[in-house]
């Protein structure tokens, strides 16, 4: 089965943006954003919730466009429709059904994108198998949690850890679901 792998840049206290979405404190440039970059060439699916998706339109993403277009993308909302879609977006509901679906079928390792809520319901319903923190050297405060409300309990298994300029460190964990 692929592996969904939660690839997420996050404050050191554990917030994916500030407050309204505020992202513009995150390191943005640099050796470590180049291999994020890279990395998600290496994927050819990306699941993400609804607000996710939205929060492109912030960035000049249109209605229906990919925001990746070297990936299939799987939407997960009830209410999002396209009048018109680039044909790699498919919009399904927040079944796990679904999610075992996007698995079990053949390609690379999946990509989450963002979405603390969505990922907090992922791990609650133990489908992260991977999470790739990209820990910025800052606080927020306050702002979108990177697992939303789940208020689940895990261990996680250090593999790899990476540091570059800027203050931007890489750290991939396994999750471990042994309950």
């Amino acid at each position: 089965m692929r592996k969904i792998v939660y690839y997420v840049a996050s404050s050191i206290d554990g917030f994916i943006s500030g407050l309204n979405d505020n992202i513009s404190d995150f390191v943005v440039t640099g050796n470590g954003v180049d291999k994020y970059l890279a990395d998600l060439a290496n994927f050819d699916t990306v699941i993400m919730g609804r607000n996710t998706y939205e929060f492109g339109y912030r960035y000049g993403l249109q209605k229906g466009q990919s925001a990746y277009p070297n990936m299939k993308h799987f939407i997960f909302s009830e209410t999002l429709k396209f009048e018109t879609a680039d044909p790699n977006i498919q919009v399904v509901e927040k079944k796990l059904a679904e999610i075992v679906k996007i698995q079990s079928s053949i390609g690379t390792d999946i990509y989450l994108c963002g979405g603390g809520q969505f990922a907090g319901w992922l791990l609650d319903n133990q489908k992260i198998d991977i999470l790739k923190l990209k820990l910025n050297p800052l606080v927020l405060g306050k702002g979108v949690k990177l697992f939303g409300n789940s208020i689940k309990k895990y261990k996680l298994q250090l593999i790899e850890t990476e540091l570059y300029e800027n203050g931007l460190q890489m750290m991939t964990y396994k999750i471990e679901y042994n309950e």
